[in-house]
């Protein structure tokens, strides 16, 4: 069984932005986002996958992620998904030997930006690196399936 165990975060600053190795632009769009699973399609240059996750709120879930065609995937996302699409650019950076995904969302979510660690084992203790802001794990707002249904530029509670 696949589980991801993964903590969500706002930034406190852009010191971050010194320390990015590389960057990922993502185009993801959404088939299903049920109270118990969500199905997306994510396309990253040449490579595209299916994903299902359970969507149980919190810092574990289960997650499979499968590559397709980078074709069917185009289609898929055109023709099947819920719109607005997911647009972001994923900026990996390296802090005492962990590895953060820092989200910096783009059209119906442009202004967000979220990073995200993902861990081996659930309570798995890691540093904070000092640019890291409040802990948004539990505030479903900022998953991306509801990001999909209720996009940042609607949000009149912006933190």
């Amino acid at each position: 069984m696949a589980i991801e165990i993964e903590h969500k975060f706002l930034l406190a600053n852009d010191d971050w932005r010194e320390c990015v190795h590389s960057s990922l632009i993502y185009r993801q769009g959404y088939l299903s986002s049920e109270p118990t699973t969500s199905i997306r399609v994510r396309i990253s240059a040449e490579h595209a996958w299916l994903n299902i996750k359970s969507a149980i709120i919190g810092t574990h879930r289960h997650e499979y992620e499968y590559e397709i065609p980078l074709a069917d995937a185009h289609e898929i996302i055109t023709n099947l998904c819920r719109k607005p699409i997911i647009e972001k650019t994923r900026h990996l950076v390296l802090d005492d030997g962990n590895l953060w995904e820092i989200d910096e969302f783009a059209g119906a979510n442009h202004g967000l930006i979220v990073a995200e660690i993902e861990l081996s084992e659930i309570g798995k203790a890691f540093r904070k690196p000092a640019w890291l802001g409040a802990e948004v794990t539990e505030d479903l707002r900022y998953y991306n399936n509801n990001l999909v249904a209720h996009p940042y530029s609607e949000w009149h509670d912006k933190v």
